[in-house]
């Protein structure tokens, strides 16, 4: 888990009211991460059950998330930080999140894109931002973003709410943005200057693509759209329902966060 990730979704329970009770999957602390890879105190008072595929640290309970053995609508809110790349039925997973959850249920994920292969225990997928945004269509109200270099962030995130959404979701969700823009710009001004200086002497020896990954380490982008995109096709055999993703001309009118304030929050059906 990196800092960033770790304060998207303290960010979102501040923000939001997460209800209970609060589930993640792939809770389990590795080596050298013991206590920081901890989210529990950001849901204090809240039930919150860890789960992982295998016990240790952090992990009340053995769960895959492309199968979880939880029954439909029970869950408040469901985080899965740095999870989804691990889990090879990914799609799967992504459809048993949304089964479980509740109506009004929050849903936040994290996950690298231009990141080192790491086997915990094994490693499959990167998810663009397009992709992610794809995947989160059936929420009702949904806020996703990446981090870095724009042709090639260093990681995407999300938030969802599974309708209802609430009335003020795009106050809390400027909220959340704001605070996020403001931790980067803190984190960037905390780096030690003789730490900046060692990484501009090193763009001497890098590549274009690894100067631009360094230059835009601190940027982000975020959209924030309402509106859930679903069709249901029943299944004769079990009687659960099959999501469809509807055609690309469907989906909503985005708003767009720019975080270098070129225009920040516009709306394409508003002349500026």
């Amino acid at each position: 888990m990196r800092d960033h990730n770790k304060a998207f979704c303290r960010l979102v329970a501040e923000n939001f009211d997460c209800p209970a009770p609060v589930v993640e999957f792939g809770s389990y602390q590795v080596e050298g991460q013991e206590g920081y890879a901890n989210l529990r105190g950001m849901f204090a008072g809240k039930a919150f059950i860890g789960c992982d595929m295998r016990p240790g640290p952090g992990v009340d309970r053995i769960e895959d998330v492309s199968a979880v053995g939880m029954p439909d609508d029970s869950v408040g809110a469901v985080l899965c930080i740095e999870t989804f790349e691990h889990v090879f039925e990914v799609r799967r997973a992504f459809d048993e999140v949304f089964r479980i959850l509740a109506p009004g249920g929050i849903f936040v994920i994290t996950s690298p894109l231009n990141f080192r292969i790491h086997a915990y225990p094994d490693d499959y997928w990167r998810m663009t931002p397009s992709c992610l945004k794809r995947m989160m269509r059936p929420y009702d109200a949904r806020i996703v973003g990446s981090q870095g270099f724009r042709p090639f962030p260093h990681s995407v995130m999300a938030m969802g709410i599974k309708g209802p959404a609430p009335a003020d979701f795009h106050d809390r969700a400027r909220a959340l943005v704001a605070g996020y823009d403001a931790f980067l710009a803190e984190s960037e001004a905390a780096v030690p200057l003789r730490q900046k200086v060692r990484r501009r002497l090193g763009m001497l020896y890098r590549s274009k693509g690894e100067r631009q990954a360094v230059a835009g380490y601190y940027q982000s982008e975020f959209s924030v759209e309402t509106g859930a995109e679903s069709v249901s096709v029943p299944i004769a055999a079990s009687g659960r329902e099959l999501r469809v993703d509807p055609a690309v001309d469907g989906s909503p009118i985005p708003m767009i966060h720019d975080a270098k304030g070129q225009g920040a929050w516009r709306h394409t059906s508003i002349v500026y």
